[in-house]
């Protein structure tokens, strides 16, 4: 066997046609689910907006609803996956910067929590960079 070759049960649960699918449902669920969420209940989700200082709240509501549905869903069918990817990183990144501010409270649990928070953010961002690369791998091949 080579020192480099994945084990077979890797290359087995790679191979499998529904990981890609699974993979991207992992990494998009949430958003998708946060976006259904607060179109079913629109009073939080202008709410939350306000919450966080967002002028007009509703305006922000809507934005944030349609770009938690159809980025997800552009990401999961497969088409357009750059542009989903960019509107959820984009969008993952200005909440991280909104929702997020460690760098202005004080030290702290709350702190602690929100760094965190912010770091974890940016490791979506970097996930969502990688789908549509493997997205783009994938339609050079095709």
């Amino acid at each position: 066997m080579n020192a480099h070759a994945d084990p077979r049960f890797v290359d087995t649960i790679l191979d499998w046609r529904w990981t890609g699918f699974i993979a991207r449902f992992a990494l998009v669920g949430a958003y998708l689910l946060g976006g259904v969420v607060k179109a079913t209940d629109w009073p939080s989700a202008v709410a939350e907006q306000a919450h966080f200082g967002m002028a007009p709240p509703a305006l922000w509501a809507a934005l944030t609803i349609a770009v938690e549905i159809v980025g997800p869903l552009l990401i999961l069918t497969g088409r357009y996956v750059w542009f989903g990817a960019g509107m959820l990183g984009v969008f993952t990144l200005l909440a991280a910067f909104t929702a997020n501010a460690f760098w202005s409270m004080p030290v702290g649990p709350e702190r602690f929590m929100a760094t965190n928070a912010f770091v974890e953010h940016l490791g979506l961002i970097g996930g969502f960079v990688l789908a549509a690369m493997v997205a783009e791998h994938e339609n050079r091949r095709a």
